[in-house]
């Protein structure tokens, strides 16, 4: 069975608490059935969240994630087959004290498009050591 990691980014639509809460909730109660764990890393300006399992279902869930409206300008940053997740105790993890290594004004400006793959799994790394599991 393949398996996919991907990352993406989006701007945050009226972006509050309720709303991280809300999405953590979905991402906790159905991830797990479909074999996918991930972490999301959100601020006022940005959702940057990595999604990872069978390909199946990171493409199944990616497609939910394009028509969600709680969040707008949606645009794959990397996609790749992986042999091992960065985060396989997490349905979903998110970042409490958003540790994004961009300022928004970067990401205004397409830094986030302009990364390497490996600049954009650095926070996700740090992210998977300082919460294992």
């Amino acid at each position: 069975m393949s398996r996919t990691r991907l990352i993406y980014r989006s701007q945050p639509f009226g972006f509050d608490s309720a709303m991280l809460a809300s999405i953590l909730s979905a991402a906790r109660r159905n991830n797990p059935q479909w074999e996918i764990t991930g972490a999301l890393i959100c601020r006022h300006d940005v959702y940057l969240q990595l999604i990872e399992g069978p390909s199946a279902s990171i493409e199944a869930l990616y497609s939910c994630i394009l028509n969600d409206d709680r969040h707008i300008d949606i645009r794959l940053l990397l996609k790749e087959e992986m042999d091992e997740r960065l985060f396989p105790a997490w349905s979903m993890l998110d970042d409490q004290a958003p540790s994004l290594f961009w300022s928004a004004d970067d990401v205004a400006k397409g830094a986030l498009e302009a990364a390497s793959p490996q600049d954009l799994r650095a926070p996700f790394i740090r992210l998977s050591e300082a919460h294992p599991g």
